[in-house]
């Protein structure tokens, strides 16, 4: 197999939102950090980026939002497009920083592209938010979106994506909506209790498109157990029916129980789980073509790091096992700059990923989610929806 191809450079920790707002580019420097201390980037040449042109940016906003994203520095809060809110603050050189971390994810785009790599990663990607016309959920661009359509110009009809944060990946699922070429699949706290509200099990696609967007809203507190249970009644199956030529995966990791935002319950070994099955089913059903960003994640010394690290080491086939200890330079470095965090020994929580598969007759938790996604979309896919075999 060809060799992964990493997207980094520092210049993407120009994406920040300032003060203590939650999105702190942090979690980025900290995660490649450790990646480097535990060797897993040994002999990886990464790939730095260049900013989006507009061309590709039109490729899913509006030319009036750009302009306001260009201006907003210049004018100050009164600039709209749900430009200088609490969620996303306006920020000097606002266009240019997010112009980059779209350039990133088109640059692992293109390396698959053209045939240099089958994998590719960018953990500065993933702002899935984003809408046509504004911004949302800390997101300015849409790196996300905008890489799809770029691929289906390049040789792609068939594009798998897959939003495993724990907010609903509204924006992407709203750019392709209505195009059949794109399945957009989001596994993410239930609406009823969590920001943005959407991502209903009933959100099907528009005519033309139905049964290619699908949702799997799971109850606060799910556990990786549940989580991979639901994963596995869904997911496997549409990608089979589905056949993508590639995946495009959305790694957020705020779904972890130490996450300040949001109320699901995973752990660094769930996530460290779900890696792994993405490059399974990339394997299975994409022909090994795999491209994997980022998202959120607000946990940013404890969790974010070692997931992250896990997903970079996932992606190169160098997994990292969950006993590791984490690198005393690395521990030391980060427990000067957090004197009041407890910093984690080993890369893992010391959880077991291990799950019933549905379809076994125990009603958990998440058996609603399940069989409301199923019975609203596996139809549409000519899939019996009460039939564990399907």
């Amino acid at each position: 197999m060809r060799s992964p191809a990493v997207v980094w450079d520092s210049a993407l920790l120009g994406y920040d939102l300032g003060g203590q707002h939650p999105f702190n580019p942090v979690r980025l420097l900290l995660t490649i950090r450790l990646a480097t201390e535990l060797g897993v980037l040994d002999g990886v040449e990464l790939l730095v980026p260049d900013a989006a042109g507009d061309e590709e940016l039109l490729r899913v906003h509006v030319p009036e939002y750009l302009e306001a994203v260009r201006q907003a520095p210049l004018v100050g809060w009164d600039v709209g497009h749900g430009l200088g809110t609490d969620d996303n603050p306006v920020f000097s050189d606002m266009h240019d920083a997010s112009a980059l971390v779209v350039g990133s994810t088109l640059l692992a785009a293109r390396k698959i592209a053209e045939g240099e790599a089958t994998r590719a990663v960018n953990i500065a990607g993933g702002l899935h938010h984003a809408m046509a016309d504004r911004a949302s959920g800390f997101c300015v661009y849409n790196d996300c979106s905008i890489a799809i359509s770029w691929l289906l110009d390049h040789g792609f009809d068939r594009i798998a994506y897959i939003d495993t944060d724990v907010h609903h990946g509204d924006g992407v699922q709203a750019a392709f909506y209505d195009d059949p070429r794109v399945l957009t699949v989001s596994l993410h706290q239930h609406p009823f209790t969590l920001w943005p509200g959407t991502g209903y099990s009933a959100e099907t696609g528009k005519s033309g498109a139905e049964g290619t967007a699908v949702n799997i809203p799971l109850p606060p507190r799910t556990r990786d157990a549940s989580w991979l249970r639901a994963f596995h009644a869904v997911v496997p199956s549409l990608l089979a029916e589905f056949e993508p030529q590639i995946l495009v995966t959305q790694c957020g990791v705020d779904s972890h129980e130490e996450d300040p935002l949001a109320d699901l319950s995973l752990s660094v070994d769930g996530h460290r789980t779900i890696y792994t099955t993405l490059r399974e089913l990339a394997d299975t059903y994409a022909g090994g073509r795999w491209l994997a960003v980022g998202g959120g994640g607000y946990q940013l010394v404890r969790v974010v790091p070692r997931s992250w690290t896990h997903l970079i080491a996932t992606v190169l086939d160098r997994d990292v096992a969950p006993e590791t200890k984490l690198p005393p330079e690395w521990v030391s470095d980060v427990g000067r700059a957090a004197p009041d965090t407890e910093i984690p020994a080993a890369m893992t929580d010391g959880r077991e990923t291990a799950f019933k598969p549905w379809g076994d007759d125990v009603d958990d938790p998440v058996d609603i989610a399940i069989r409301d996604t199923r019975r609203a979309v596996f139809p549409l896919h000519g899939l019996d929806p009460d039939d564990p075999r399907d």
